[in-house]
């Protein structure tokens, strides 16, 4: 039988966050709001994804290739505090990314906008028990809720 995953009380003043989407650019105004109030909050390790220059297949162009790509994102994913996935597009990298955050043990912040007319995957909606003390969470968000989930979600991190 698996449990929530959940942890005591714990307090975070400044954050390295590992951000995570798909590489797709449709929601890239998105993407850096987020990047932006995330700053606000601590370091934001892979603030690239939201650069409107990242190309629609992302970093394929890197001339170190995909695994130089893996290994640094595994290091940035390693040494986050919080790890906060926009969800609303599908992808296995991101997928692949949330299961070896869980596996670290690491607090998780999924965010997905019902608006897109898309189903989030039980998966990922079914590991957020609903406990206050859950490490995983997912949040439902319109684009202007956005930074206010952040600031509530981050709120919380940092009473102790």
């Amino acid at each position: 039988m698996l449990h929530c995953r959940e942890t005591c009380q714990w307090r975070i003043v400044h954050h390295q966050t590992y951000f995570i989407i798909r590489g797709g650019r449709q929601d890239v105004e998105v993407y850096q709001r987020i990047v932006k109030k995330l700053q606000s909050f601590g370091k934001v390790l892979t603030e690239h994804v939201s650069h409107a220059e990242l190309s629609e297949k992302g970093e394929d162009a890197v001339l170190e290739g995909d695994k130089a790509i893996h290994d640094r994102d595994m290091e940035w994913l390693t040494s986050s505090d919080v790890i906060v996935a926009e969800v609303t597009q599908p992808s296995l990298g991101v997928g692949y990314e949330l299961g070896r955050g869980v596996a670290m043990n690491k607090r998780i912040l999924c965010l997905f906008r019902p608006s897109s007319g898309r189903v989030l995957s039980a998966m990922i909606r079914g590991a957020d028990c609903g406990s206050e003390s859950s490490l995983f969470k997912v949040l439902d968000y319109a684009e202007e809720e956005v930074e206010g989930i952040l600031e509530k979600y981050f709120g919380e991190l940092t009473k102790g």
